[in-house]
């Protein structure tokens, strides 16, 4: 019996899948054949799966335990995770059994795994880059644990209501997640407010933080498998709870609400995810937020050590601590005050440790991004850190007056404390000081980090500064995705390239072999098809899927430029209307990506594009030679659809904005050529693939800053008749419809406030980058050459590489072989 149940439970074969299946169905859902919904299906096939890692999760963490290893700790707010069942089927190499076991009970894997709800714990690329290293972290055999939040609501659903975003909440805990195993052992007290008290004693200052307002922290484990299945990590997501759930004389006395207020209030904290919104910065229930995870992750991380026994002068062999942004800065403050208030360290024993445990990534070039705390928010929510914040900057001025003895401008910008009314906390600034390791995640990220953000820092802690450029895990973005590509690669070069990227570059020879060629155009086909009807599914959209496909995905920011796209979109139909339409291409442009709620440029972007769309997609005089969609409720399920049909992938940043990007990277090893500025990882994407095998346009990082200096936007608006045509129709209301004058805010950014991001400087090269890439694409010999060259140059772009460097040169980590 017990063999049996072990093989329902942990066997690979189709028969124990079977089992497994229909033992959930029945003892765990309570459901048969006649009140089965394709939810049930989908929860007790997750279980299913689930059950056949728990046997390798709990092996992993007794190895790591036996083996006393040193241990990577991931502490982000964001994880963008998607959807775990296509994931975990594919790590497991369990696909061919989980899908022939479906197929005799008559169901489909692909239908069950359209019903989870994506985990949409971030924002954009940050929090997808998170999940993209604890893939790599796991399939390396590195210990390590994830740290974050676990948010009730995700990143709002966006709906499209007359061209306008329309936020509304994400319940993706609604239906429940099969994934998580709550551990309501593992709870850890946290503290806010309250007064610190100070005495001496045996001539030593103690502090005590008292009269606090105390919160619970309850652990949700989600198990990361590894390729393979041999290393199954962690990543723990705390929930808040309240200390006492219920007042009991107070609902004696009949005050029902108050006697619960507590609860609400305490649950509240995790209840849901922050916009990426400088508008949000500076909002205490942020901080609460940022606070209680890096508290209860420190906590469970000393846990942990104490448990070895060592001193602690010997913790930053057991722990390496990475802080994802600046986010988890608070960390820094509250290390030192568990070592020296709790512990009883001497302060500069505690610093030398908290030191050399922490690293911190930057991930953006733009000051008004880096967070700020006003510091009466600071004491009274954190009336201790703010005290060991203001005692860790006086001692590092001190250090750098004596780089910068006469330069008071340098002291004030490096300080952590600005002197403002009121003064500001500056997050970035206690990073760096408080860690052994600042790393940018892009060449030319990490060079403007050292040489304009920061550059007084770099001057200190030179040795401290180094990169990382990002990668993405091709065992999602491609095997996962893509499956008919990831097999023609596979039948051409074998299967290392899913766990070793790097040999992706033997594809290079096979770029020029026309059978090959043929194969790869295929693939590109039967992925537009399924895009075609997912979106016919979804939106109500029919595509050609022999029309050219340039996409745009990410984030709605001024920035990453969807403005410049869908400027050049209306020269395009311009010349349609003015042409003979039977000479251009078919061409559809697809753009995605949600507006910060509170982002009224960016909003009114969206609503241009969906007005622009609509003109367009119902001229019937253009031969629908030019169509135009936006797809609503962009999500990390829906660009597993929409990368793999990709022909040309928009990365059109300004340069010196972006950090990095991981997008070109998807685009890149799924057959897109980029058309792109030379920005963050783009500039790296052109040295790999090389730069006649993608559109580079635009000014570089250095024409920017010279041509800022005296910039006048009206002068290429009224040299350029093209540019001019296209900004006409907008000013002249021709995609107003009803609302005459709602885009006068674009018209005034462009043309009467600077146009800050230099769309009309840019906007003419990018026309002449997009009419090369049109010429090209209608000789598909070529286009596919270079886009199976863009595929076998993408080896570098792998999250596996990026964490092998975390790996060596940050964490001193290496790997620990789970049998």
């Amino acid at each position: 019996m017990k063999s049996e149940i072990n093989n329902s439970r942990s066997g690979n074969s189709t028969e124990s899948i079977k089992q497994g299946f229909l033992e959930h169905l029945k003892y765990t859902l309570g459901v048969d054949e006649y009140t089965t919904t394709d939810h049930d299906l989908f929860m007790a096939l997750s279980y299913t799966i689930r059950d056949r890692l728990i046997d390798q999760w709990i092996k992993t963490q007794q190895t790591h335990h036996r083996k006393n290893t040193k241990r990577a700790y991931y502490l982000s707010l964001e994880f963008l995770m998607g959807r775990a069942m296509g994931n975990n089927i594919i790590n497991m190499k369990l696909e061919d059994k989980v899908s022939e076991a479906l197929e005799q009970f008559g169901y489909s894997l692909e239908v069950l795994e359209d019903q989870e709800a994506d985990a949409g714990l971030g924002n954009g690329g940050l929090g997808r880059l998170a999940a993209c290293f604890l893939d790599s972290m796991a399939t390396m055999n590195l210990p390590s644990f994830g740290y974050g939040i676990r948010y009730d609501y995700g990143i709002f659903k966006q709906k499209i209501d007359n061209g306008y975003q329309i936020e509304q909440p994400d319940e993706w805990l609604r239906n429940g997640n099969p994934w998580e195993i709550e551990r309501p052992d593992v709870t850890v007290k946290i503290s806010f407010g309250g007064r610190v008290e100070s005495y001496i004693e045996r001539g030593k200052a103690i502090y005590r933080w008292v009269d606090t307002n105390d919160i619970i922290g309850v652990a949700y484990d989600m198990p990361i498998a590894g390729y393979g299945g041999k290393t199954i990590n962690t990543l723990r997501l705390w929930s808040a709870r309240a200390a006492e759930e219920f007042d009991f004389q107070g609902f004696n006395e009949g005050d029902y609400v108050e006697a619960v207020s507590d609860k609400v209030q305490a649950e509240n904290l995790t209840k849901v995810l922050y916009p990426n919104d400088t508008l949000y910065l500076g909002k205490e229930l942020r901080l609460k937020q940022q606070y209680f995870f890096v508290a209860c992750s420190l906590h469970d991380i000393l846990r942990r050590f104490r448990k070895s026994g060592e001193p602690w002068i010997r913790f930053p062999d057991f722990a390496a601590i990475q802080l994802n942004d600046t986010h988890p800065s608070i960390a820094i403050p509250e290390l030192m005050r568990l070592l020296v208030d709790e512990e009883g360290l001497a302060w500069d024993t505690a610093w030398n440790i908290t030191v050399s445990v922490m690293g911190y990534t930057n991930h953006t070039l733009m000051p008004e991004a880096l967070e700020k705390w006003p510091e009466p928010m600071l004491k009274k929510l954190l009336p201790r850190h703010l005290q060991i914040i203001f005692e860790i900057n006086r001692r590092f001025l001190n250090l750098a007056i004596t780089i910068f003895p006469n330069d008071m401008n340098s002291i004030r910008e490096i300080s952590i404390i600005e002197e403002s009314n009121p003064k500001q906390i500056r997050m970035a600034n206690l990073c760096i000081t408080g860690s052994h390791s600042t790393n940018g995640v892009a060449a030319l990220h990490t060079e403007l980090l050292k040489s304009r953000l920061v550059p007084g820092f770099a001057k200190i802690f030179p040795e401290r500064f180094n990169n990382k450029t990002n990668g993405i895990t091709q065992r999602r973005w491609l095997l996962h995705a893509n499956p008919p590509l990831a097999e023609l690669i596979t039948s051409t070069i074998g299967d290392n390239w899913i766990t070793d990227f790097s040999q992706i570059r033997k594809l290079e020879s096979w770029a020029d072999d026309a059978h090959f060629r043929k194969k790869f155009l295929k693939t590109k086909e039967n992925a537009k098809q399924k895009l075609s009807l997912l979106m016919e599914r979804k939106y109500g959209i029919t595509i050609d899927t022999s029309a050219f496909l340039n996409v745009q995905i990410k984030r709605i920011h001024e920035y990453k430029r969807q403005l410049l796209n869908i400027l050049q979109i209306i020269i395009q139909y311009n010349r349609l209307k003015n042409g003979n339409p039977k000479e251009f291409i078919p061409r559809v442009s697809i753009f995605a990506g949600k507006s910060a709620p509170g982002y009224d440029m960016a909003k009114l972007i969206i609503k241009l594009i969906n007005n622009v769309a609509n003109v367009i997609n119902n001229d019937e005089s253009i031969e629908n030679k030019l169509k135009v969609h936006f797809l609503a409720d962009y999500k990390v399920s829906l660009a597993e659809n929409i990368i793999p049909a990709t022909d040309l992938s928009e990365q059109i940043s300004t340069a010196g904005t972006e950090a990095s990007g991981t997008g070109n990277m998807k685009f890149m090893c799924n057959g897109a050529i980029t058309i792109g500025t030379m920005d963050g990882a783009n500039i790296e994407i052109v040295e790999e693939a090389g730069i006649e095998n993608e559109f580079i346009f635009g000014l570089n990082t250095e024409e920017v800053k010279l041509l800022r200096k005296s910039y006048n936007p009206r002068e290429y608006y009224n040299k350029n008749r093209e540019i001019k045509g296209a900004m006409d129709l907008i000013i002249n209301n021709y995609f107003s419809f009803s609302e005459p004058g709602i885009f006068d805010p674009i018209k005034k950014m462009l043309l009467e406030n600077g146009d800050r991001y230099l769309h009309l400087a840019d906007l003419g090269s990018y026309d002449d980058a997009h009419r090369e890439a049109e010429a090209l694409f209608s000789n598909k010999e070529e286009w596919s050459r270079r886009a199976i060259l863009n595929i076998a140059s993408s080896g570098k772009f792998s999250s596996d590489r990026t964490i092998t460097e975390y790996a060596r040169d940050i964490w001193g980590l290496k790997p620990c072989p789970v049998e």
